[in-house]
């Protein structure tokens, strides 16, 4: 998924570290850690589709917070059918030209994925449709009334979209994918299998310890997960460490500013600012995102789902609410300093 913008958001990603997520990305289901009932359903449709010998799959929509494998799964079902995949993000697709371009460029087969496809320019979705539907393409050459429409047949392809704001796909586009579904947070057992598999791929000697401790900060998110121990790696190989333990973990995340409840620097700023500023809500988020020096995509898709989860922050209809919880951990994170 493409990085977040906005201050404060994970460190930035290096040519190492993209090579890195490439290497330990899962080339199985087998080897797919979690999404049980995702990956089942998954199954049935590959599977079904390939007893009819039918190089195509239902069009699919996967959604959930970044970093839960969406375009993994992606790249399975493209190994699972033995097609190829193209990979697009939905905001480069602004003009019906750029859409035309890439759908006339797939084989037969072919799986187009979409990441943040909620982001694509809506101009665009009245050529999709036919395309999704009936593997047409209708282009209107020409203006006013010497304007003509062209039909061009498509070859036969796969639409997978990635979203992270399900309610900001259209109702009509959700209406034409055959399979919608949800990938949940990870349970820190399951973030615990993909550390230790990770980490034996990066040919790691750690101790079960220091899994745990990653595991507990990694947001219930694999992709964080396996950031975390990267640069806890790095810590190691400087420090001329062998063997990693939880206490070089725990040095290294100490280090990166990210304390025992996974919480960085820019997760505390908002809820430093929410509790500071507005005496703990109700707060709208636009007025949240300016006091806290942050943009509302930033605020909606980086911070709040995890402050959300360990039930630091609710929303309500009048807006976000700090609970005691949060307060509590502010008011013990300020008795240490």
């Amino acid at each position: 998924m493409s990085p977040q913008k906005g201050k404060n958001v994970s460190p930035i990603f290096t040519e190492e570290d993209k090579t890195l997520d490439l290497a330990l990305r899962p080339q199985s289901f087998r080897e797919y850690i979690g999404q049980g009932a995702v990956k089942k359903n998954i199954r049935v449709i590959t599977e079904a589709a390939k007893k009819r010998k039918d190089p195509c799959i239902e069009h699919l929509l996967f959604y959930g917070e970044s970093g839960l494998g969406k375009t993994t799964l992606s790249y399975l079902v493209a190994k699972e059918m033995g097609t190829g995949i193209r990979t697009v993000a939905g905001p480069s697709i602004k003009k019906s030209g750029d859409l035309a371009a890439i759908l006339t460029n797939l084989r037969e087969g072919d799986i187009l994925f979409v990441d943040e496809i909620h982001r694509m320019n809506k101009s665009c979705e009245e050529i999709i449709y036919p395309a999704m539907e009936e593997f047409k393409l209708n282009l209107i050459i020409g203006k006013g009334p010497m304007a003509r429409v062209m039909n061009l047949k498509l070859p036969r392809f796969t639409l997978i979209g990635a979203t992270t704001r399900l309610a900001l796909v259209s109702s009509p586009l959700r209406g034409r994918f055959g399979g919608i579904f949800r990938l949940d947070i990870y349970s820190i057992k399951e973030i615990e299998s993909i550390i230790k598999r990770s980490a034996s791929l990066l040919e790691l000697e750690i101790e079960k310890e220091a899994i745990g401790t990653i595991a507990s900060r990694s947001r219930f998110n694999p992709r964080v997960a396996n950031r975390l121990l990267k640069r806890v790696r790095d810590f190691a190989e400087v420090g001329d460490n062998r063997r990693i333990t939880k206490k070089e973990v725990e040095k290294a995340l100490f280090f990166l500013d990210i304390d025992h409840m996974g919480l960085e620097s820019g997760d505390r700023k908002v809820l430093e600012t929410l509790l500071k500023k507005f005496n703990g809500g109700p707060v709208g988020l636009e007025s949240l995102a300016i006091a806290s020096l942050e943009e509302e995509e930033t605020v909606i898709e980086i911070y709040e789902p995890y402050l959300i989860q360990i039930g630091f922050i609710q929303r309500t209809s009048r807006g976000r609410v700090a609970t005691e919880k949060a307060k509590k951990y502010l008011r013990e994170k300020n008795s240490k300093k």
